[in-house]
C-alpha cells in the first residue's frame, strides 16, 4: 500500500502524513491483537551490537529462573519452546507481526518477552503500545547514517525507545557506560536507572575459547569467547538482578549457552583449524572479531553489507583486515542495486599492505580461504573468520532478487568437501 501511495501522492504531502500512516498503523495492531504487551513482562534490547546475543543471554536466564519466555530477534522468533527463523532481514519486523506475535505468546501462557528494538523501527513507530518493563542499552556506533540523515538522528531514534519507559512506574534503564551516549539514556526520566561497565567484572578471561569472570560472589565460566561477549552478559546481569532472580539462575543461564547462531559460531567438521562465522559488519565490531584471534594467522572473508548505504565505513573496514588479517579475501554480501565489484573497491581502497584476492562469488571465497588454511604448515594456529552476513538468510541483489543464504551452511558443507567426507 505504502509503495503505491508514494506513487501518487506528491512527495513533500506523502513525508508530512507519513508519520500518521505509521503511528496509525501501530494503534491499529495493538487494538487488533487487545494490547497484549500488557499482559507480558517485556524485556527491550536496543544498541548498535551485541543486541541479538544479550536478547539469547537475558532469555537463558530467565528460562533457567522457571519463566516461559518468547524471543524476537535477528536470528528467530521463539515462543515457549517453539521457534523459527527469522527470514525478514530485519530485527523489528512490521507492526501486525510484532503485535500478532505478543499476542501468541500471551496465549502460549509465557510470562516474559525479550525484544530486539531498533532504530528503524522506531523510524516506523513499530516500538509504540508495547510498553517495556526494562531497556537494556548496549553500545552505539555509526550506522544507517543515509536512512537517519545523520548520527545524531539515529541516536535521537534510539533515545525515543528509551522514552516510551519515561513517566511510567517500575521501569528501569540499563546502560552500558563503557560507551559515550551510556550517560544520555540514563539521564532520562525514568524510574530506575542502572549503569553497568566492564570494570564491574573482576578477573576477566576472555580469549577465542571462552571467558570467565567475577562480579561479586558469582564466578562466570563461559564457552561464549571476547571481552565483548563479557560486556553483553554484564547487561544481562545487570537486569536480572533488578528482576531478583537468584544468582545461581543467572550463573546457570549464562553458562547454559554453548554459542548463538552467526555471532562468533565456530564450524567444526574435524579440521585442524579454526572456522568462525559472525556478523560483524560495522568497523567496530570487525575489530572486536579480529581482536579475538590476534594470536592467530588469520584468513579473513569479508565485504560490505548493504549495497547503497553506509558507504563512509567501506574503506574503514578495509583498514581494519589490513592492520589485522594476514590474507584478506574480499567477496560479495548484499549489494542490492548497486555493482558488488564497486563495493569492493570501496574497500579495497582501505588496504594499503597486505595483498587482496578478490572473489565476487561468496561460496567461492569462503571455499579459497579454507583450503588456504588447511594448506598453512607449523605449529601456528590458523583461522578463517567469515564476516559481514551472520545468520543473514540471503544474499540481496538487483532488482529484488534474493539468493537463499546461510555462511555457517555453506562454510561446512565447503569444509566436509575440502576433507574429504
Amino acid at each position: 500500500m505504502l509503495s503505491v501511495l508514494k506513487k501518487i501522492i506528491p512527495k513533500s504531502v506523502f513525508k508530512f502524513f507519513q508519520p500518521v500512516y505509521h503511528y496509525g498503523l501501530a494503534l491499529f495492531g495493538a487494538v487488533r491483537y487487545g494490547f497484549p504487551s500488557k499482559k507480558l513482562t517485556i524485556i527491550g534490547i536496543t544498541g548498535t551490537k551485541g543486541k541479538t546475543t544479550t536478547a539469547e543471554l537475558v532469555n537463558a536466564i530467565l528460562e533457567a529462573n522457571g519463566y516461559k519466555t518468547a524471543l524476537q530477534s535477528t536470528l528467530r522468533f521463539k515462543i515457549g519452546d517453539k521457534e523459527k527463523r527469522n527470514l525478514f532481514k530485519m530485527s523489528m519486523p512490521g507492526r501486525f507481526f510484532m503485535q500478532k506475535f505478543l499476542r501468541d505468546a500471551v496465549n502460549a501462557e509465557c510470562t516474559h518477552a525479550i525484544l530486539e528494538m531498533t532504530s528503524e523501527g522506531a523510524k516506523q513507530y513499530r516500538h509504540k503500545f508495547i510498553y517495556p518493563e526494562a531497556l537494556i542499552f548496549t553500545n552505539l556506533a555509526p550506522e544507517h547514517i543515509e536512512s537517519h540523515g545523520s548520527y545524531q538522528n539515529y541516536l535521537q531514534a534510539k533515545l525515543c525507545i528509551a522514552k516510551e519507559l519515561e513517566n511510567r512506574s517500575e521501569r528501569i534503564i540499563i546502560a552500558n557506560t563503557d560507551d559515550k551516549e551510556g550517560e544520555k539514556f540514563l539521564a532520562l526520566n525514568i524510574q530506575n536507572k542502572v549503569p553497568y561497565s566492564i570494570s564491574d567484572a573482576i578477573g576477566i578471561k576472555a580469549d577465542e575459547k571462552g571467558s570467565s569472570f567475577q562480579v561479586g560472589k558469582m564466578m562466570i565460566h563461559s564457552k561464549l569467547p571476547g571481552i565483548f561477549n563479557v560486556s553483553n552478559m554484564l547487561g544481562a546481569i545487570a537486569y536480572a538482578k533488578f528482576a531478583g532472580i537468584p544468582e545461581e539462575a543467572i550463573k546457570k543461564g549464562l553458562e547454559n549457552i554453548d554459542f548463538v547462531r552467526g555471532r562468533m559460531e565456530k564450524i567444526n567438521c574435524g579440521q585442524d583449524f579454526d572456522v568462525v562465522v559472525d556478523y560483524a559488519h560495522t568497523p567496530d565490531s570487525l575489530k572486536a572479531v579480529y581482536e579475538t584471534y590476534k594470536t592467530h594467522k588469520t584468513i579473513c572473508v569479508l565485504g560490505n553489507t548493504g549495497g547503497g548505504r553506509d558507504t563512509w565505513k567501506r574503506p574503514e573496514m578495509g583498514k581494519i583486515a589490513d592492520k589485522y588479517c594476514d590474507e584478506i579475501i574480499l567477496t560479495n554480501e548484499d549489494p542490492y542495486d548497486e555493482d558488488p565489484m564497486k563495493i569492493i573497491e570501496d574497500v579495497k581502497s582501505g588496504i594499503s599492505k597486505k595483498s587482496v584476492d578478490i572473489i565476487l562469488d561468496r561460496r567461492t571465497a569462503i571455499a579459497s580461504a579454507l583450503a588456504k588454511a588447511r594448506a598453512v604448515e607449523g605449529s601456528q594456529k590458523t583461522a578463517v573468520l567469515i564476516t559481514g552476513k551472520g545468520t543473514d538468510p540471503y544474499i540481496m541483489e538487483a532488482n529484488g532478487k534474493k539468493t537463499p543464504w546461510d555462511d555457517a551452511t555453506v562454510a561446512r558443507e565447503e569444509l566436509n568437501q575440502i576433507l574429504g567426507k
